[in-house]
């Protein structure tokens, strides 16, 4: 009797928390973006948006973070990385790996998280070996190294992917929900799908791979149609890419992608769109995508957005 009192008991408050969500009551971040990741109702969709801060200091990089998220409700907190991969004594690439390559960030990580104390889950930005490669030369020394010294080229993005996995788990140790992969170079200006195969994909890979426990991995992914073919087995609860500068349907990506997506905010034009025209992205993206779905832009909103500019999204969806 005390067990099935308990079963009933359990599917009564079960029920009591789908109806809230359906009648739109208030849930919490994280809830919220649980909810979301099972595919369950939402009051909702979870949120969030991001641009760069590029200051100084680990204590800054966190209190702008937590600003940011303060100021607008965002359901995941998203943690821009703008310190930089640490650069050899000699030639670019003859790089060893590196145990801790973004030291002042994990203690920025460290101090986000005492700062949201649970309240929401917070993701680490990590840009992939490839970009990486491009920062600590250029982007015509890495396509030059690409066509006359591909084998060096190939050992630098290995060490690299080392360091970077090792920096994913130190992030995950610090409270981080997940990893957010930048992956740039998943389109034709940059490499054939080929070239993209072969200098890219596994390395990228090896960066979630290393933190595939995780609950909120992020691939992120600036795509053309022809290299989304690469992308539907890494282990990444979510795909977020930009649906205005691909022009690649969400509907479309659906069909590719069985887990949350992220996007429909056009972030190229954030700052002049309206309320009405947010919302209009919104609601289509979200028919498109399902109830696995998280609302945000295709990328970074453009740094010199203004506090008004910034507020209409979480206006938009009443955060």
């Amino acid at each position: 009797m005390l067990r099935r009192r308990f079963i009933f008991a359990t599917a009564a408050a079960t029920a009591l928390r789908s109806r809230r969500a359906l009648a739109g009551a208030a849930l919490g971040h994280k809830e919220r973006v649980d909810r979301a990741l099972a595919a369950r109702d939402v009051d909702r969709p979870p949120f969030s948006f991001w641009h760069h801060f590029n200051l100084p200091t680990p204590e800054a990089h966190a209190d702008a973070t937590l600003r940011f998220h303060r100021d607008y409700r965002t359901d995941i907190v998203k943690v821009m990385s703008d310190f930089p991969y640490p650069k050899p004594a000699g030639k670019w690439y003859e790089l060893m790996p590196e145990a801790n390559p973004f030291a002042p960030q994990v203690k920025a990580l460290n101090l986000i998280r005492n700062g949201l104390n649970g309240r929401a889950p917070f993701v680490e930005t990590i840009f992939n070996p490839w970009n990486v490669a491009e920062k600590l030369s250029s982007t015509q020394e890495v396509q030059r190294m690409k066509k006359d010294n591909p084998q060096a080229l190939l050992n630098a993005l290995d060490v690299i992917a080392r360091s970077e996995a090792n920096h994913a788990k130190r992030a995950i140790d610090a409270g981080a929900a997940g990893v957010f992969l930048s992956v740039a170079n998943a389109n034709s200006a940059t490499l054939t799908p080929e070239e993209y195969e072969r200098f890219s994909l596994p390395f990228d890979r090896r960066i979630l791979e290393a933190v595939s426990g995780a609950k909120l991995n992020i691939l992120h992914v600036h795509v053309e149609r022809d290299y989304l073919r690469f992308f539907p087995n890494f282990p990444a609860q979510v795909f977020n890419y930009s649906l205005h500068v691909s022009h690649i349907p969400i509907a479309d990506v659906r069909r590719e992608f069985g887990g949350v997506i992220a996007g429909g905010v056009d972030e190229v034009n954030y700052r002049t769109l309206s309320e009405s025209e947010l919302a209009s992205q919104w609601h289509a993206a979200r028919a498109a995508a399902g109830p696995k779905y998280i609302l945000t832009p295709g990328c970074s909103v453009p740094n010199e957005s203004t506090r008004t500019e910034l507020l209409r999204l979480p206006k938009v969806l009443g955060a």
